[in-house]
């Protein structure tokens, strides 16, 4: 067993997105532009009620797959091929983009609380200009898994034999939500291939002695086993794993493909109304 060491620590930066909405992102900054597969991560949320009113309207996306998991709250999503979600609390949504979809997400709090994460997948080449397609699930249809101090959310991925909702078959992508009691310790095994990171969302945690800080990402360095030992505050947080691609990265804003002259082609697509092709399949 080689526990994978704190690699590097990548402090959330606010950032407006949207109609002036402030997001905390970690991935897609200049301290770490990308962990292939892996081409973004916001954490969303606020007390404020009005904050968040504005939302996300209509905009595009080429090239990825978005995957949105609402903590606390609720999401509206509709695109421009008439699909429409409803994403409550604990609620999960995969999007692949693939060949085009314009859509919107609106959030509004639900009992004062608003939550959640969007993490942004690469598509490999082959996959780009393939359909889109959604896997949506509620909160209710997640596997969750209690053991001693320890309760796990498998959005993807497998732990102690329980499959995630969400299948991932390009990148294997594993995405736990994880919460441990005051002292006690973790440990999963994880693919030495695969890229993986955590975010400590409440309480706190540490690593082999080191400290996992709160809303930071923490990459994790080469190995094959994640440890993490919460504090006596206990811990919560999401561990995501996924193998990379290695293929060529070139993105411009929305659009995320392997060479410049894809990237042109998906703005005049956009800017001639021919970026959606086809209507989305759901729980692909």
């Amino acid at each position: 067993m080689a526990i994978r060491p704190i690699q590097q620590v990548i402090r959330a930066q606010a950032v407006r997105e949207g109609a002036g909405v402030t997001v905390h992102r970690s991935i897609g900054t200049q301290a770490l532009r990308h962990l292939d597969p892996f081409l973004m991560l916001d954490h969303f949320g606020s007390d404020n009620p009005n904050e968040y009113i504005a939302g996300f309207p209509a905009h595009p996306h080429r090239g990825f797959i978005t995957f949105t998991y609402m903590l606390d709250g609720h999401m509206e999503h509709q695109d421009s091929m008439g699909n429409r979600g409803e994403l409550d609390s604990g609620g999960v949504q995969w999007m692949k983009a693939a060949s085009g979809v314009i859509h919107s997400e609106m959030p509004r709090q639900v009992d004062g609380l608003l939550r959640g994460f969007q993490l942004w997948i690469n598509l490999p080449a082959a996959e780009k200009m393939s359909d889109p397609a959604y896997q949506e699930f509620p909160s209710s249809k997640i596997p969750e898994v209690e053991t001693a101090g320890i309760k796990v959310r498998v959005l993807a991925g497998e732990y102690q034999g329980q499959a995630g909702v969400i299948r991932d078959p390009n990148t294997q992508v594993c995405y736990l939500d994880v919460r441990l009691e005051a002292g006690v310790e973790f440990n999963l095994p994880v693919p030495a291939s695969h890229n993986a990171f955590l975010y400590v969302f409440e309480g706190a945690a540490s690593s082999q002695g080191q400290v996992l800080p709160q809303h930071s990402l923490v990459v994790l360095g080469a190995g094959d086993t994640v440890q993490v030992t919460a504090s006596q505050q206990g811990s919560r947080f999401i561990l995501v794993a996924g193998k990379p691609l290695n293929e060529p990265i070139i993105q411009y804003g929305p659009f995320v493909m392997n060479t410049r002259e894809e990237i042109g082609q998906a703005m005049a697509d956009y800017q001639a109304n021919r970026l959606v092709r086809k209507k989305a399949a759901f729980n692909d």
